[in-house]
């Protein structure tokens, strides 16, 4: 049904297209590998003790694995269709149990499945500068981002002091060491760089690795929190008296050395925080976005779609924006905020 919808609005247009520069490509093949220069150690498999269990996966946990295999996500470096892993998850499961338990008891990841494809998405549109575009790796088995600084020496120390067995660590410190990777753009593929910093972006592993990593990330007051999410960081502070902030006269905020960009507003879970602590930034953002989209739904109408349809499109896409977090703003917001948000459920 969505598909049908976004063809009939053109909801979803396509990503803006990626600079046909030859040399892009080795560029950005640089760029996201900059981290490695600032990683001079040298990683080390440790010797598992006789008692260390190796894990072990049956055919029916790989079985299951392949039957939920998305077939409409596109394929990895080895041109395999998701379709025909799913479709033959009965035929493959046993295969693949083999070559996964070998991999997890001698710790070595074969290097077919650990070569790491990246196809840049551009953020935004013109793009400026090499930051401008989103690096999405694909790797063959799914295992500038935080999670390119990740050190697997430090990380694998890590967690063998969480408990987590020498043997597993091993193959963590392999699958992180040693992959080939390159960046692709149209049919331009730069030259392969072997990393041995970083996790690979778009894996599933990634974000839990780094979770582990910065666990013990914690604050330090009671009035102060630590949000945590894959990679993003958040410290909130509760002020529980406004003149606390002239008690005392403190120095800016800085990290080694550099001080810390003071803005006037950000945005949060999908909420906008202004310095001010006012709400009108937030609604005249929430009140386009609805507007946009009820444009969409008017196209629908149009097209005769049934009521039930119709419904469904506008508490997905429309109303889902209008109450996020709702609880946190709409309190305070002011008379004419609170009749700029009640135009739009009454114009569609």
């Amino acid at each position: 049904m969505w598909q049908g919808i976004q063809s009939i609005t053109n909801y979803r247009p396509a990503p803006p297209a990626c600079d046909s520069d030859a040399s892009l490509p080795d560029a950005l093949n640089s760029f996201y590998a900059h981290f490695e220069a600032q990683n001079d150690m040298t990683a080390r498999k440790t010797i598992p003790p006789s008692e260390d269990q190796v894990l072990c996966l049956t055919m029916a946990d790989v079985r299951k694995t392949l039957c939920r295999v998305n077939p409409q996500k596109a394929a990895g470096p080895d041109n395999i269709p998701g379709r025909v892993l799913r479709e033959c998850a009965e035929q493959l499961a046993e295969v693949f149990t083999d070559i996964f338990n070998l991999s997890l008891s001698s710790a070595v990841i074969p290097m077919c499945l650990k070569t790491t494809t990246i196809i840049p998405v551009p953020k935004k549109s013109p793009v400026s500068c090499l930051n401008d575009y989103h690096p999405v790796a694909l790797t063959p088995i799914i295992m500038n981002s935080a999670f390119n600084t990740i050190i697997p020496q430090h990380l694998t120390e890590k967690l063998n002091l969480l408990g987590i067995n020498n043997s597993l660590c091993n193959w963590i410190l392999d699958f992180l060491t040693g992959g080939p990777q390159s960046v692709r753009i149209g049919n331009s593929t730069s030259s392969t760089t072997t990393l041995n910093t970083g996790a690979p972006q778009g894996c599933v592993l990634s974000p839990l690795l780094f979770t582990l990593l910065t666990h013990n990330c914690a604050a330090m007051h009671s009035s102060n929190h630590i949000i945590k999410f894959a990679d993003d960081t958040t410290v909130v502070g509760l002020i529980s008296k406004y003149n606390e902030r002239a008690q005392s006269d403190h120095s800016q905020l800085n990290i080694n050395g550099s001080n810390v960009e003071i803005v006037k507003s950000t945005k949060f879970l999908t909420v906008h925080l202004v310095e001010d602590l006012t709400w009108s930034l937030n609604t005249s953002s929430i009140t386009k976005k609805a507007q946009q989209r009820l444009y969409f739904l008017r196209r629908l109408r149009k097209a005769h779609l049934p009521p039930p349809i119709l419904t469904t499109f506008y508490r997905g896409t429309i109303e889902s924006i209008l109450s996020s977090c709702i609880t946190a703003w709409f309190g305070n917001c002011t008379v004419s905020d609170r009749k700029t948000l009640q135009q739009d459920p009454e114009d569609s």
